[in-house]
C-alpha cells in the first residue's frame, strides 16, 4: 500500500519557488509514496468559530479537511513572509485544527520544509509552522527540515527539481516522513 502525502504550499503565487519545490516533491517521490499538491487554499475563508458550524462550514474547509484526512501525512512548504509564516498556510491550520482534539491535523505526521529569498532560507516561518500544527496535534517530524536560502537567485533559471543537492535533501524528508506513517507498517 502507498503512503500518500498531502503537500500543503504556503504562497499563492502559480510560479512561487515553493510551489515548485512541493512539484519537485512529487516528482521525485519514492515508488510506495504518492504526493500530492493540494489545489484551493485561496478559497478557504478566514477561520471563523460562527461559520464553522456542522451542517455550515464552508465547501471550501470541508474538502480541506476531507483531504488531510485521507492522507497519511502532511509536508507543509512555507516561504517567509515578513519573518513568520503566510496568513494563507496558518488560516488552513487552524481550520485543520477544529474540532479541537480531534482535527485533521490529530497525530498525523507533519515535516516543514521551504526556500525564501534570505539567507537562512525562511526558518523562522518553518518553525512557526510547527509550532502551529504541533499544538493543531499534529505529530510533528522536528527533525525533518529543510531550508533553502537565496531562492530568487539559486531559482532563478533552475527548477528545484534539476538542483542536485534540494533533491537529495528533499528525498530524505520524503522518506523520512512516509517512515513514521501508519501505512508503512
Amino acid at each position: 500500500m502507498a503512503v500518500r502525502i498531502i503537500t500543503l504550499v504556503g504562497s499563492l503565487r502559480s510560479g512561487s519557488h515553493n510551489r515548485r519545490l512541493a512539484e519537485a516533491a512529487v516528482q521525485i517521490a519514492p515508488e510506495q509514496v504518492e504526493i500530492s499538491v493540494y489545489e484551493g487554499l485561496d478559497a478557504v475563508p478566514f477561520y471563523n468559530e460562527d461559520i464553522d458550524v456542522e451542517g455550515t462550514v464552508p465547501a471550501a474547509a470541508t474538502k480541506l479537511r476531507e483531504a488531510v484526512a485521507e492522507a497519511d501525512a502532511v509536508l507543509l512548504v512555507s516561504p517567509e513572509y515578513n519573518g513568520t509564516i503566510p496568513a494563507v498556510l496558518k488560516n488552513a491550520i487552524d481550520w485543520l485544527s477544529r474540532p479541537f482534539g480531534a482535527g485533521a491535523l490529530q497525530e498525523k505526521p507533519v515535516a516543514v520544509v521551504g526556500t525564501a529569498y534570505g539567507q537562512y532560507g525562511g526558518v523562522w516561518a518553518q518553525d512557526e509552522a510547527r509550532k502551529a500544527v504541533k499544538i493543531a496535534g499534529a505529530a510533528v517530524a522536528e527533525d525533518l527540515t529543510l531550508s533553502i536560502p537565496g531562492s530568487v537567485v539559486r531559482f532563478a533559471e533552475l527548477h528545484p527539481v534539476d538542483d542536485p543537492e534540494v533533491t537529495e535533501k528533499l528525498a530524505a524528508v520524503i522518506e523520512g516522513l512516509a517512515s513514521r506513517t501508519a501505512a508503512t507498517v
